[in-house]
């Protein structure tokens, strides 16, 4: 299984996404993390995870007689290559598209039904803008966010840290205007 099939998938999707920032967490974890999906559900997907080479076990821990084992994601294999998403087709794009706005609208509820949850305190943003931009502009804004974000990326787990989810999202409102209407 590529890339793209083990990640198009809303549960496995927030496993990576919590494994960010080079942690490692063990399956009880992330089942913490994804309450509403069952233990078994949150275990096949792990199992799916690693099996796909997206994650693999960082430590293993002997705890009241059972092994306890520490996840790590693989940086490298949790991505989709530029060379994959030249190849989808549109309703490749719909089904990952869909995959990551469920994850989103999961993960965010899952912070308004936490205790003490505070949207103002915790800067919570999620505005859109309609923008115009010619193809130039539109890689200039894209090379401003990659120079913005990427260093973030390698930022682990610290006292002083929360861990955020950030998802920039640009698509054409409309189609350009034609050569012949130009």
């Amino acid at each position: 299984m590529d890339s793209l099939d083990l990640l198009a998938h809303p549960i496995r999707l927030r496993i990576v996404l919590a494994m960010g920032g080079a942690r490692t967490l063990t399956t009880s974890q992330l089942c913490a993390r994804i309450p509403e999906a069952s233990k078994a559900t949150v275990y096949r997907h792990i199992d799916r995870l690693t099996t796909g080479g997206i994650l693999e076990v960082a430590e293993e821990r002997r705890v009241r007689g059972a092994v306890e084992r520490h996840y790590r994601l693989r940086q490298d294999r949790a991505a989709i290559t530029p060379d994959t998403v030249s190849t989808l087709t549109p309703d490749d794009h719909r089904r990952a598209f869909t995959t990551a706005m469920t994850a989103l609208l999961a993960e965010f509820t899952a912070y308004l039904d936490r205790e003490g949850a505070d949207p103002v305190a915790d800067r919570v943003g999620f505005r859109q803008h309609s923008v115009w931009l010619s193809p130039a502009e539109l890689e200039e804004l894209i090379g401003c966010l990659r120079t913005a974000i990427a260093p973030k990326l390698a930022n682990g787990p610290s006292p002083e840290r929360t861990q955020y989810l950030l998802s920039p999202i640009h698509f054409p409102m409309e189609a350009p205007p034609s050569e012949a209407g130009a």
